[in-house]
């Protein structure tokens, strides 16, 4: 029978290097105020790290020269346009340090599928390199994980945070939510971009689920803030792919309404932690009957 995944530390110190651990998120509301001047659209998302890990391997060398290799389950590219290797890049020169790096990224959560897995190891490449030269001159993570990535901030920090702007305005909620969700990840890559693209804001919408959202917010009842409503980009998602729109209706009609997380293709049902039988339950449904890959993860505490 299928378990929870394992809550893993973020760091393991190696010889000569550090294994760096990069949680996935799950949006468990993504609102969005309407595009900005410069381009990009304003958004209000609460954010949950859960237990489901890339893992980096970071070694320094005398090469002067950053060497990355991506293996594991997922496909991801393998030079400068990895978030990964912008970062490490940014790091490195802001920090003034003339020596390269040798990555090893093994991928565990999918691309296009809404979970964060790039900016999440483009993150964990700045924890871990400020660990390892710590006694370097210091840099200011933030401004560099605002540079590579919008989401990139939010994954420096703690394990719910409520993100505004683009994604890289982070303020932390201080409130201990633990939950176990469903996670669902069909074989679909969504671009951000397109949905983005193809998004047309409705004002009245944005009010009313934003005064919902913020008073829940105000109360403390982060338990309350996710739905299949509270996603304004899940409609454009699923226009865009039929597909994905029929599987969920399918999953929906198997264990109830399920959520979107980001742009998608992941999708995600939440249990309170003393409900891992249903959780289990509800995975064995979708794996026989649907096939797809599907985990029980939980609430991740760093």
């Amino acid at each position: 029978m299928v378990q929870a995944t394992e809550i893993l530390d973020q760091f393991v110190e190696l010889d000569g290097g550090l294994l760096v651990r990069a949680p996935a998120k799950l949006n468990l509301s993504l609102l969005v105020a309407g595009r900005r001047p410069d381009g990009y659209h304003q958004i209000k998302t609460v954010m949950a790290k859960v237990s489901l890990y890339d893992e980096l391997t970071i070694r320094p060398m005398r090469s002067g020269r950053i060497e990355l290799v991506c293996e594991g389950p997922y496909w991801a590219p393998q030079g400068p346009q990895n978030l990964v290797y912008r970062a490490a890049n940014a790091f490195l020169k802001a920090a003034d340090i003339g020596v390269g790096l040798h990555i090893r990224l093994r991928k565990y959560v999918a691309a296009g599928s809404g979970l964060g897995s790039a900016s999440s190891d483009a993150a964990a490449v700045l924890l871990g390199l400020a660990r390892i030269f710590r006694s370097s001159r210091p840099c200011d993570l933030a401004v560099l994980a605002a540079e590579v990535g919008s989401d990139v901030a939010f994954f420096l920090g703690g394990p719910l945070s409520l993100c505004t702007g683009r994604g890289e305005l982070v303020q932390p909620i201080p409130v201990r939510y633990q939950f176990l969700a469903l996670l669902i990840m069909p074989d679909v890559h969504v671009s951000t971009v397109d949905v983005y693209a193809s998004y047309v804001h409705q004002e009245d919408l944005y009010q009313g689920l934003d005064r919902r959202l913020s008073e829940l917010l105000a109360t403390g009842r982060v338990d309350q803030v996710s739905g299949p409503d509270m996603n304004m980009l899940a409609p454009i998602c699923l226009r865009l792919h039929p597909d994905l729109a029929a599987l969920k209706g399918r999953i929906e009609g198997l264990i109830g309404p399920v959520g979107i997380t980001g742009s998608g293709s992941g999708m995600f049902r939440l249990y309170d932690r003393q409900a891992i039988c249903q959780a289990i339950a509800d995975h064995d449904l979708v794996i026989k009957n649907l096939g797809c890959t599907s985990m029980v993860v939980s609430s991740n505490p760093w």
